[in-house]
């Protein structure tokens, strides 16, 4: 069982990663300090230090030189990524924003460790290297993603700001770093930031940073993400998220490039090319007063739209064996190969969270497999392939106008199918029949109901 050291001074986050990690099967000890670590224990005996970058008393990189060969991770706020990077200068195996994710947790720290030992059973091999080149690979050679590849490279070659719109999880992020990787700011720093995850109240001090006193509990001026990305890319992801007040910020950072911190009088100059995401209809929110609409046409200089996977059935199968190949390699599977069913499956399902998902349902599969193929059973998705052709031969809708019969099928998804067919019957069908003519539980169909916003007819 490997032990791991946690040294954090907050109890609340102390206790919570140490139930994590215990729950995971590792062996915690805990401690506040630098100093309480070393006077209790021996930093030799454990396999991973787990440490908060700001202590009292020392910082926690002073235990990477306490701790000689024993990896160090290093937990940071998000206000305080550049001096992460200095951490990683100081040797840190890797470092971590708080508050972190559990899953992001739990996978570097079996990084760590796995990579531990590798080099513990053979100190002389070299580590492992990346595949490739180490650049972002977008998979996909359907046309809308050669058109995509084709704009992306066109825009790195520019300091331009770049709007990318798609539905969640359909890879916003991979092209943005796509970007920063073929832009003459690549050997800069990119600092990525999820703008629904941070607290409204903490948004703008964590963008703009913040002095001394500014406001309740800033003991210390702090810069911010901008300033952490200076000379770099700033990722800001959910932007239709953010603020009215934030926005206002934002978009005297892109008129003058430069920045106010939270309580400051003199602005700071940064050159920060930025890159924004989201899955709202920005120019609808803008007519609704929701977002500003000086910043969305601020924003609105490239546009680059990721397509749904709905939308890219040829690329379906080989993201699917690419995330096969990844997982089995990773997990020592590498043997694992998709059954005609499963492949089926992938191709037929309408994917509504995307490349993510398909990744997770892989992902999955490769941990549940017992032997070395994937059956349809394995990818945890509800609706049979059997039952989607039925549906679609069920009920094909007639055009109102004449056109190719072929036309009409291909322009209306298995949504559209879903929904005329819920709609026309259900006044002379109970739910249960419905769900049984459309090859689905009675559950799917509740949960196929809210997704599209279709409501039950009221009992009268």
């Amino acid at each position: 069982m490997n032990r791991i050291l946690i040294v954090e001074d907050e109890n609340i986050i102390r206790s919570a990663l140490k139930r994590l990690l215990e729950k995971n099967g590792y062996d915690i000890s805990d401690a506040e300090s630098v100093s309480d670590a070393t006077e209790r224990f021996s930093l030799d005996n454990f396999d991973l230090i787990i440490s908060d970058l700001r202590l009292p008393g020392a910082p926690g990189t002073d235990l990477i030189g306490m701790a000689s060969n024993v990896p160090v991770l290093i937990m940071t706020s998000y206000a305080s990524l550049k001096s992460a990077v200095d951490a990683m200068k100081l040797g840190a195996v890797d470092y971590i924003a708080k508050p972190f994710d559990h899953d992001e947790m739990l996978k570097t720290v079996a990084a760590i460790l796995q990579q531990k030992e590798i080099a513990d059973a053979d100190p002389s091999a070299p580590p492992p290297a990346d595949s490739g080149d180490g650049k972002t690979q977008i998979i996909g050679s359907c046309r809308a993603m050669q058109e995509l590849d084709r704009r992306i490279q066109k825009v790195a070659r520019t300091d331009a700001t770049v709007l990318i719109l798609g539905e969640s999880g359909t890879g916003k992020e991979l092209a943005a770093r796509a970007i920063h990787e073929q832009s003459g700011r690549a050997n800069k720093p990119m600092v990525c930031v999820n703008c629904a995850a941070i607290p409204e109240t903490l948004i703008e001090s964590e963008l703009f940073g913040h002095e001394k006193g500014a406001f309740t509990g800033a003991t210390s001026a702090r810069s911010g993400l901008i300033e952490a990305a200076d000379g770099g890319t700033l990722f800001l992801d959910e932007i239709g998220e953010l603020p009215l007040e934030a926005q206002a910020r934002l978009l005297r950072f892109l008129q003058e490039g430069e920045i106010r911190r939270v309580g400051a009088v003199q602005p700071v100059t940064v050159d920060v090319r930025l890159i924004a995401a989201t899955h709202r209809d920005l120019k609808n929110r803008a007519r609704n007063g929701e977002f500003r609409e000086d910043l969305y046409y601020r924003l609105y200089v490239m546009e680059l739209r990721m397509p749904p996977l709905r939308d890219r059935e040829a690329d379906i199968l080989e993201l699917a064996r690419a995330f096969l190949a990844k997982q089995g390699e990773k997990l020592g599977c590498e043997q694992l190969s998709f059954t005609p069913d499963a492949l089926e499956l992938m191709r037929r399902y309408p994917w509504p969270g995307n490349v993510r998902e398909l990744e997770n349902a892989i992902e999955r599969a490769v941990i549940l497999a017992e032997c070395d193929r994937i059956t349809p059973d394995l990818l945890g998705i509800e609706v049979e392939p059997q039952s989607l052709s039925e549906l679609e031969a069920h009920y094909t809708p007639q055009p109102e106008v004449q056109a190719p019969r072929e036309q009409s099928r291909t322009d209306l998804s298995l949504d559209d199918y879903f929904q005329r067919f819920v709609l026309e019957n259900q006044d002379t069908m109970s739910e249960t029949e419905l769900a049984k003519t459309l090859g689905i539980s009675r559950k799917s169909l509740w949960e196929r109901r809210q997704k599209l916003g279709i409501p039950r007819k009221p009992k009268g």
